[in-house]
């Protein structure tokens, strides 16, 4: 009797060739597909390819459509929808949120055709691929200040619409480019003014001088100004240019009268106390060490002269912190001295009481 099972070696056999053959099957699959995707257009006009990238691009079909543009460009490269095919490749790449494909395809365009009546569109469109790009995802949902962000890109957008101006004065984008570069001015000063912040909490004044001073320079009517020329004024002081200060004080009380750091009388409230977090404060999230470092003026303070413009105010009940005791640190503030600030006039009283 015969049975109708086939032999163990001859299924083992074609089970090792179909699990050979699957792979190869499925790659030939695919490379066929591409080629058929390649060659979708062959033998087709220039115009019917063209169409089709738009009715792409009209369904945001972006991805789409840049094949089609692209395809369009390796097809026809000197055809007589190549220039538009081009400007409208620009707009396909930053609708599909591809910012650095943008405004490389911006800059070919305008390298291509110099003289086009499109070339306008191209430099807007490469200042609106940055300035569109840091509107992040996270941003979306969270509250984020863009200002404390990396500035390259604003930067980068902030100068091509500049060029736009420059330009073509009469474009009809060079409204709203000048409307977007007054944005980008604001978030470049206030961008510097962080900084500035950041190096004088770090006692850095030089450099915290110089970037108020840039915003000066660079950014007149930005709303970051007034805090630039407050920063300049306590950074002259701090390092001792009292003429400087003069000068920069009087600019200030013209402009800024009603600047944070004048009291009523038009004098200079310097800032006495520099944020330094230590890192044993900085570790156990402000339960230890202290955040505060005391700076006096250079070099120690101004000497009164009744031939300067210049005058300052330090605050009054000055404020002297005491140290914590180690009981107090050891029973994280339950127990012993906590080192709560006194006023001064609270330290002569215990030492008088003391005498």
């Amino acid at each position: 009797m015969y049975s109708n099972q086939k032999p163990v070696s001859k299924l083992k056999h074609q089970t090792t060739v179909k699990r050979f053959l699957s792979p190869l099957l499925l790659i030939s699959i695919i490379s066929i597909s591409a080629c058929s995707s390649d060659d979708q257009f062959v033998g087709s006009t220039e115009e019917f390819i063209y169409n089709e990238a738009v009715d792409a691009l009209r369904t945001n079909a972006f991805s789409a459509a840049i094949a089609n543009f692209q395809q369009l460009e390796a097809l026809f490269p000197f055809g007589q929808y190549a220039a538009q095919a081009q400007i409208e490749l620009v707009y396909a790449y930053y609708r599909a949120g591809e910012a650095e494909s943008a405004r490389a395809a911006a800059d070919r365009f305008i390298r291509l055709y110099p003289d086009d009546e499109n070339v306008d569109y191209a430099y807007y469109m490469k200042g609106l691929a940055f300035y569109m790009e840091d509107a992040s995802i996270l941003a979306r949902f969270l509250p984020t200040d863009p200002s404390k962000r990396d500035p390259g890109n604003a930067r980068e957008s902030f100068t091509d619409f500049a060029q736009l101006i420059t330009r073509f004065p009469n474009s009809p984008y060079a409204t709203d480019a000048r409307a977007r570069m007054i944005y980008l001015r604001n978030l470049l000063a206030d961008y510097e003014i962080h900084v500035a912040d950041f190096y004088i909490e770090r006692q850095a004044f030089l450099s915290a001088l110089n970037r108020a001073r840039y915003v000066v320079e660079n950014y007149q009517e930005a709303p970051a100004v007034p805090r630039a020329m407050e920063i300049m004024t306590e950074m002259y002081l701090r390092l001792g240019l009292n003429d400087l200060a003069d000068s920069n004080l009087a600019i200030l009380t013209e402009n800024y009268p009603e600047s944070g750091q004048l009291n009523e009388n038009g004098e200079f409230i310097v800032s006495t106390q520099i944020t330094d977090p230590s890192f044993l404060y900085s570790v156990t999230f402000g339960l230890l060490g202290s955040n505060k470092r005391d700076t006096p003026l250079a070099p120690s303070r101004r000497p009164e002269s009744i031939d300067t413009a210049f005058g300052f105010q330090l605050p009054t009940q000055a404020q002297v912190e005491e140290k914590r005791s180690l009981l107090n640190i050891l029973t994280l503030g339950m127990i012993g001295n906590s080192g709560a600030q006194k006023t001064q006039e609270e330290n002569n009283e215990d030492e008088t009481t003391e005498n």
